[in-house]
């Protein structure tokens, strides 16, 4: 592997004082759609992650979908049915987790129409009578608020619709939302003034001033701001492949994105609740390096300006065209359909092992970025080297110098990148299997794990001198034990 050699280099004063470091991107983890959530398998690889990257509150399309069985008619009588949600919330407790709830799509029983989106055909249009839209809301929510009590349900977030700004998603137009909105609202706080409830919801960073300015004219209540947004969004022309339209986004579109909606939610919280590499999902990027890089630059892209990043999504058990077979089909999970981490997945265990405390660093380089956190006596560098498709990078020799630093106790490196963390390429050489022997998992998950490496350093005056290579696409870590 040849290395530049205009070896770009970062300083870090430990001495420093340090800012908070919250871990905001642990705040949510998107999934499918709620069906999915009464699935074995589901309520596995969400344990896991909880526990390994540390998400808080999962969120999913459909909960009033009719697959969930929440409201049906039956002989010309509305039935309501919790018994679905219930097991799932339930789950999600048992794990110490609580759920986002994105109130959609419609149940077929009030909708007006019969479009619908995805495999699962989820209704998108308005209801036909926005009072029955009302009880079917007031209803659910007072029902979790007797199961599971009010401090709890206040703790959860309610989230109205997905995607309105997408015909695809929401037939009513702008009007129509904020009508969907003013009902939602009203129901919701009429069980509880203290519930939280926001939106738009949007696709692409889209509506927030209109929604914000629709709210202030009806004096309705709105406790957060909510949209989503991809790098794919804008870029490329109409119907291009996912790496052109990679190609044409701007390196920092995503934070600058963030910074002109933080600016537009004012003070509210400001949740995205869907964000990844790119929204297609069949991406073969989305199981590779490149995922793990890009990802990671873009989270410690966004600190400070979002209460929540919510990346979608944390499993291949996913089915929104169709539920798949193939072990590694570019899906948007951190995790593959048999629970084999990816390495999007590794970056996120990284992340979250980082520390509570956030070090300026100085040193900038084109495609190489290094970043300082701190817990205790415990330092770790997070270091990525990525680039857009088609777009020139290099693997780099990257120099970091502690200062006013002691002779640390021990360091070693963990990196993500083609030879390591890298279980496609295993199972490519295995002939691309469609099915998986125990066998074969067993050896795609050894091939998915961290591992921690000695790092070389030197101390020379009064400093730590760290020389790290970052292979193209790839992420490292480095964790150094003051004494």
């Amino acid at each position: 592997m040849a290395v530049t050699t205009s070896a770009p280099g970062f300083t870090c004063q430990i001495s420093q004082t340090p800012t908070d470091f919250p871990h905001f991107w642990e705040h949510t983890v998107g999934s499918g759609h709620a069906p999915l959530a009464l699935r074995a398998d589901w309520q596995q690889q969400l344990r896991r992650a909880h526990d390994e990257l540390g998400f808080r509150y999962v969120r999913f399309h459909g909960i009033l979908s009719d697959e969930m069985g929440t409201l049906i008619c039956q002989d010309n009588e509305l039935l309501y049915s919790f018994f679905n949600t219930d097991q799932v919330i339930d789950f999600l407790l048992s794990i110490g987790m609580r759920p986002l709830i994105e109130l959609s799509f419609m149940p077929e029983t009030l909708a007006s129409g019969h479009t619908t989106v995805f495999a699962y055909r989820a209704n998108v249009t308005p209801p036909t009578d926005y009072a029955l839209w009302s009880t079917l809301v007031g209803k659910l929510v007072s029902h979790w608020v007797a199961r599971y009590g009010v401090d709890e349900v206040r703790s959860w977030l309610f989230e109205v619709w997905n995607e309105p700004n997408l015909t695809a998603f929401w037939t009513g137009g702008q009007d129509g939302y904020f009508t969907l909105y003013r009902e939602t609202v009203t129901a919701i706080k009429n069980v509880d003034d203290a519930l939280q409830v926001g939106g738009p919801a949007t696709a692409d960073n889209a509506w927030v001033p209109e929604f914000l300015a629709y709210c202030r004219s009806k004096a309705l209540p709105v406790d957060f701001v909510s949209t989503h947004h991809y790098p794919t969004d804008a870029f490329g022309t109409p119907g291009s492949d996912t790496i052109t339209q990679l190609e044409h986004a701007p390196r920092h579109d995503m934070r600058n994105e963030v910074r002109t909606v933080r600016h537009e939610a004012g003070t509210l919280p400001l949740y995205y609740t869907e964000w990844n590499i790119s929204s297609n999902s069949r991406d073969p990027m989305h199981d590779g390096s490149f995922a793990a890089a890009f990802a990671t630059r873009i989270v410690m892209e966004a600190r400070g300006l979002v209460q929540g990043y919510s990346w979608w999504a944390f499993s291949d058990i996913f089915a929104e065209n169709y539920f798949p077979s193939v072990p590694f089909h570019g899906g948007f999970g951190l995790l593959n359909l048999h629970g084999i981490a990816k390495p999007s997945y590794r970056a996120f265990q990284l992340l979250h092992q980082s520390g509570t405390e956030l070090l300026e660093i100085v040193g900038e380089h084109e495609t190489a970025s290094a970043w300082v956190t701190r817990t205790g006596k415990v330092l770790k560098m997070l270091m990525t080297n990525v680039a857009m498709p088609r777009h020139d990078i290099q693997p780099q020799l990257v120099q970091l110098q502690l200062t006013d630093a002691p002779v640390p106790h021990s360091a070693w490196i963990e990196r993500i990148d083609d030879d390591h963390v890298n279980p496609r390429a295993l199972w490519e050489i295995m002939g691309e299997p469609s099915s998986l022997s125990a066998a074969q998992m067993e050896q795609l998950h050894a091939a998915s794990a961290l591992r921690q490496e000695p790092q070389a350093w030197t101390h020379e005056d009064n400093a730590i001198v760290l020389a790290v290579v970052l292979p193209r696409q790839s992420v490292a870590c480095v964790t150094i034990v003051l004494p």
